[in-house]
């Protein structure tokens, strides 16, 4: 089982060069600057998400960043898993997998009432691999957004 750790103020420079290869593998154009501005006050506390280290803190293997909000829909507070990410050399040895079993545990002990994740839709593999999480898909639905 992977260890997960909420991530703390002292993680930001162990955290954030894992994001800054995850934004590149995606095609994620933030700068330095722009990727502390949004992880610090995450870090610090802030209500609105969470950044959680997979791995030994000192040397992870990865993390996932959730996002809060509220749904009326869902009866209270809800969470988005914003990012997630696994160290390529060490991916698919259900690191993922031990992440996606271990926050809805440890969010729904604390009040969570649902997790969302997104995907795309022509990534068949990824959509196969969160189903088998107990992730549902709404057909009927689908996020969009505006970039403000």
């Amino acid at each position: 089982m992977t260890a997960l750790t909420l991530a703390k103020p002292d993680d930001i420079d162990t955290i954030l060069p894992l994001i800054a290869a995850c934004h590149a593998e995606a095609g994620i154009a933030q700068d330095d600057a722009g990727r502390h501005a949004a992880v610090a006050p995450l870090l610090d506390g802030a209500p609105h998400g969470a950044i959680y280290i997979a791995g030994p803190a000192r040397a992870p293997i990865g993390y996932a960043a959730i996002s809060f909000g509220w749904s009326l829909a869902h009866g209270g507070l809800a969470g988005t898993v914003d990012e997630i990410y696994i160290r390529p050399n060490v991916r698919r040895r259900g690191i993922g997998s031990d992440i996606l079993a271990a926050l809805p545990r440890a969010l729904g002990a604390a009040g969570l009432r649902v997790l969302h994740l997104e995907v795309a839709k022509s990534d068949t593999a990824a959509r196969a691999f969160y189903e088998r999480m107990h992730f549902t898909s709404d057909d009927t639905r689908m996020l969009m957004s505006r970039i403000l």
